[in-house]
């Protein structure tokens, strides 16, 4: 495959991503966690349940409809109040990601969708969780923590050394990666604003891969512009994909 053809598609495609009107209404985040919030309330479906969360920051510009990345999930607001906001959870998310684990009380990281003003301090996240993994290490050197993390093949094919990935909704760099396992640094801010600080051997944790690399592993696959000429960037063709 001609290397610099692939590079030349993936950066058109998200040139074509960044200007669509449909996709600048979808909500991304950025893995910088903006507030700590609790969870007020758990109303438990057969499948589903519908959580209460409580918070302040976060708060100051959000109405009914606005998306929140709950833990790096991206959720709806749907009732809001002074200080907590509630949000439906449907059966497909419940099944990818930790949530069925909370409790009340419980601490989760609070993002608001990102705009297209804002700063991108740590990459792009869409708040679709890939799965979960299994912190199996954590341990301490001078200011940092380190967290070693286990995961299923389906997500470890995503995780490369020097990579971003999101865990709760926190965006952090790959610092070690093997086959089954990978570990991350957190610096004492990040340890101290988000959840990942208090977090301890045998704990869930949701993990979302750096788009890019599924952008890369499609048009590897042969589902290229170059192998299809005839095929466009459209409206359509972003349909057929899943970005419209």
């Amino acid at each position: 495959m001609n290397i610099k053809s692939l590079f030349s598609d993936i950066c058109f495609l998200f040139s074509v991503v960044s200007e669509c009107p449909l996709l600048k209404r979808r909500a991304m985040f950025t893995g910088i966690i903006e507030e700590v919030g609790s969870v007020g309330g758990i109303i438990r479906g057969s499948l589903s349940i519908k959580l209460s969360i409580n918070c302040s920051k976060i708060l100051n510009d959000i109405k009914a409809g606005d998306s929140i990345a709950v833990n790096g999930i991206c959720l709806t607001a749907t009732d809001l109040g002074r200080n907590w906001f509630s949000a439906d959870v449907m059966p497909e998310t419940m099944r990818k990601t930790g949530l069925d684990k909370l409790n009340i009380s419980d601490k989760v990281n609070l993002e608001r969708a990102l705009r297209l003003s804002d700063r991108l301090g740590g990459h792009i996240v869409s708040g679709h969780i890939d799965g979960t993994g299994i912190i199996t290490g954590r341990s301490e050197e001078d200011n940092a923590i380190w967290l070693t993390l286990e995961a299923p093949d389906s997500i470890m094919k995503y995780i490369v050394m020097k990579g971003s990935v999101a865990l709760d909704g926190t965006s952090l760099t790959v610092a070690y990666a093997d086959e089954k396992c990978f570990r991350v640094s957190l610096i004492p801010l990040t340890a101290g604003v988000t959840t990942l600080g208090t977090r301890r051997v045998g704990d869930s944790i949701n993990i979302e891969c750096d788009v890019l690399g599924k952008y890369v592993e499609k048009l590897l696959n042969g589902n290229t512009l170059e192998s299809k000429p005839k095929k466009d960037i459209s409206l359509d063709f972003l349909k057929d994909n899943g970005f419209a």
